[in-house]
């Protein structure tokens, strides 16, 4: 994990503007928001499915990119006053607290945006023309209204009520899991003629660790601490939002989770040695301490 995590790292520094280009704050802040660390579990599982496919990590580069600049956009759209409105991400300030909040806003557009370019321009990426327009709708759709933006309108809208299992499960299908099975999938498409069956076994898997994340998060929010999390403990139980451990409690909540992923692993049966690195990832997801 830590190879590939600095392999998408340098990627990533390369794709990113120069904080010496105009709009200087604008490109300062986007490079802040990027590589102030982080899991990096997106870009690290487009790695992984590569693996399990045996496509060329060269290949997986700008997919990795893409679906972590999505990912990151995301977080500092979220962290503004105006949704989560929290001050610590990654053990340092919120993009709007070490810029500010127009600032903040823009760099999360404009990381966006390159997440799209990049899909479009990376000349190291499968040539077909068909296989890139396939990725881009994927990560469209699994970012918009359908994916992780509309799992943060139903979150938002959760706040101070009571949701069921199901209730809550739809939304970070949405908020977390749509992402993930995107991670997955990006990898997928960079390689022809996979059997479909195979891409059912990895969506599977996808869906299912995804949300184990979210219940691993749910769950260290009550049982971890700021330093270790990088980010606000308890934030939301403060919030009153809900969640795995507040609707069902921390033992089944633990048990739910374990369950995903050792349904994640079986769906991995068929894939043989290749797949060993999304094994491990299921394995950490649950085993993770931030």
């Amino acid at each position: 994990m830590q190879t590939r995590r600095q392999r998408v790292e340098h990627a990533l520094a390369q794709w990113l503007p120069s904080p010496a280009v105009t709009p200087e704050r604008l490109h300062e802040a986007m490079r802040y928001a990027t590589l102030n660390g982080g899991k990096r579990i997106r870009p690290i599982l487009v790695y992984a499915t590569g693996a399990a496919l045996a496509i060329p990590e060269p290949q997986l580069d700008g997919p990795a990119c893409a679906v972590e600049l999505i990912h990151v956009y995301s977080l500092v759209h979220d962290d503004l006053p105006a949704m989560d409105n929290d001050e610590l991400r990654r053990g340092v300030p919120t993009c709007h607290i070490k810029y500010d909040e127009a600032t903040a806003v823009l760099a999360g557009d404009a990381l966006q945006s390159l997440a799209f370019h990049i899909l479009a321009h990376d000349e190291t990426m499968v040539p077909d023309a068909q296989r890139r327009l396939e990725m881009i709708d994927t990560l469209a759709i699994a970012s918009g209204s359908r994916g992780m933006a509309g799992g943060q309108a139903i979150d938002l809208a959760a706040v101070g009520k009571e949701l069921t299992v199901l209730e809550l499960e739809n939304m970070h299908i949405h908020k977390t899991g749509a992402l993930i099975r995107a991670s997955v999938k990006l990898a997928a498409l960079s390689r022809a003629n996979v059997d479909l069956e195979v891409i059912d076994r990895l969506d599977h898997y996808a869906n299912c660790i995804g949300l184990a994340f979210q219940i691993r998060d749910d769950i260290l929010d009550v049982e971890s601490d700021t330093a270790t999390l990088g980010k606000t403990q308890g934030a939301d139980a403060a919030r009153n939002k809900p969640t795995y451990p507040s609707l069902i409690g921390l033992v089944k909540a633990k048990a739910m989770a374990e369950e995903l992923v050792n349904q994640a692993l079986e769906s991995l049966g068929k894939l043989g040695k290749n797949a060993d690195f999304l094994r491990e990832i299921a394995r950490y997801i649950i085993n993770r301490q931030s």
